[in-house]
C-alpha cells in the first residue's frame, strides 16, 4: 500500500464561480504511478465545495441560482453580526454567512475509485470546484491511496 498527495492552488474569479480539476487530478494520478487504490479530493475550506458533475456553463448557472435560492445573500446572517459573534473572529473578517449555508449543501470531498491506472468517472462525470465566497486564493488536496 502506497499513498501519494499533493495540495493544488488557484484563485478564483468570481463570487461564484466553478474549478474544474479533473485534468489535474489525472495527471497526478499519472504521476503517482497508483494503479489501484483510491482517489480522495478534499477542498480546505468552509465557504467551498467539490463535487461530481457535468461542466456545462448552463447548468452552472442553475446551480447557482439554486444555491441563491437556498441561501440568498441579501437574508441576516447571526455569523455576520459582529455586535454579538465572539468565535472565530479575525482582522478583515468577510460578511460571508450566506456562503456557508450554502456550502453545507455541498461536500467537503469526494472518493473516486481508481483502477488500473484511470481515474473512473462517468462520460459527463468531472470533479468540480465549487467558489462560494469570491475571488480569492484556494486549496486542495488530492490523496492517492493504493497498490
Amino acid at each position: 500500500m502506497r499513498i501519494f498527495h499533493t495540495t493544488i492552488q488557484f484563485k478564483t474569479k468570481e463570487e461564484l464561480d466553478f474549478i474544474d480539476l479533473t485534468d489535474e487530478i489525472i495527471a497526478f494520478v499519472k504521476k503517482s504511478q497508483i494503479k489501484n487504490g483510491l482517489v480522495n479530493i478534499q477542498c480546505l475550506h468552509t465557504s467551498a465545495a467539490i463535487f461530481v458533475n457535468e461542466n456545462e456553463p448552463l447548468l452552472f448557472e442553475d446551480i447557482k441560482n439554486h444555491l441563491e435560492r437556498i441561501a440568498p445573500k441579501t437574508l441576516k446572517y447571526n455569523h455576520d453580526d459582529f455586535t454579538i459573534r465572539t468565535v472565530n473572529v479575525c482582522p478583515g473578517e468577510c460578511v460571508n454567512g450566506h456562503s456557508h449555508c450554502k456550502a453545507i449543501h455541498l461536500a467537503t470531498n469526494v472518493t473516486l475509485n481508481l483502477i488500473n491506472g484511470k481515474l473512473q468517472h462517468g462520460q459527463y462525470q468531472r470533479v468540480l470546484f465549487a467558489e462560494l465566497d469570491g475571488s480569492r486564493e484556494r486549496k486542495v488536496q488530492i490523496q492517492i491511496i493504493g497498490t
